[in-house]
């Protein structure tokens, strides 16, 4: 399958803005757009030969481009996919941008990275392929298999001692979103509402995706 297997931290060089790409070094100094980084060592502009000369104020059209390149990037959704989803997303009822967002976070990735069990998405996204988690008892290995009011999501009984998991559970200052109720010590986690727009946490002007895909 496709996927970008280069340098993340490029990513979001190129986005100018934080992505969570990389887990806990998205937290550290370690981070080149970190704003706690010395000038000396800062390299919060874009990656290349003229990635300086990036950082001047771009077009109507570049601000939505990059608004909806940053969408993908954070949840590492291929281009196909991402839109499919807006067209299926344009066809339900109620805000176009808000319907998207919401499918991106009912991901079942989305949903382990949520649970604290990942420290990123793509680490989310391998639990899943691997087989570690389970939706209403039975196991899952489609990363955007999508979850429903009333699923409960699972880690397997024997992935629960892995060390991966205990350290991220042990470490991650992460908050679980209000529409996930936890169980089982943590281990399993309920959908107990498709997520509001106020639930969702990133930085992502949805109203500029729709704009950019409407042309």
């Amino acid at each position: 399958m496709a996927r970008y297997r280069g340098p993340v931290c490029r990513l979001c060089r190129r986005e100018r803005t934080k992505l969570f790409l990389k887990g806990e070094r998205c937290y550290s100094l370690k981070c080149p757009v970190s704003e706690a980084v010395t000038d000396r060592h800062s390299r919060a502009y874009p990656p290349g030969e003229h990635g300086r000369d990036r950082m001047r104020q771009g077009s109507e059209y570049l601000n939505q481009l990059r608004e909806k390149q940053k969408a993908r990037r954070i949840y590492g959704i291929l281009e196909k996919q991402f839109r499919n989803l807006y067209e299926e997303a344009s066809r339900e009822s109620g805000i176009t941008g808000e319907n998207l967002l919401r499918m991106l976070e009912m991901r079942l990735d989305n949903v382990v990275f949520r649970a604290g069990w990942g420290a990123s998405r793509a680490q989310a996204r391998q639990f899943v392929r691997h087989g570690h988690v389970l939706v209403n008892g039975r196991r899952v290995t489609i990363p955007s298999y999508r979850v429903r009011k009333g699923d409960v999501v699972t880690l397997k009984e024997s992935s629960r001692q892995m060390f991966v998991v205990r350290r991220n559970m042990d470490t991650l200052d992460r908050q679980r979103p209000p529409w996930l109720e936890a169980a089982d010590a943590g281990f399993s986690v309920s959908v107990l509402n498709p997520p509001l727009r106020e639930h969702i946490d990133e930085p992502v002007q949805e109203q500029l995706i729709v704009e950019l895909y409407s042309k």
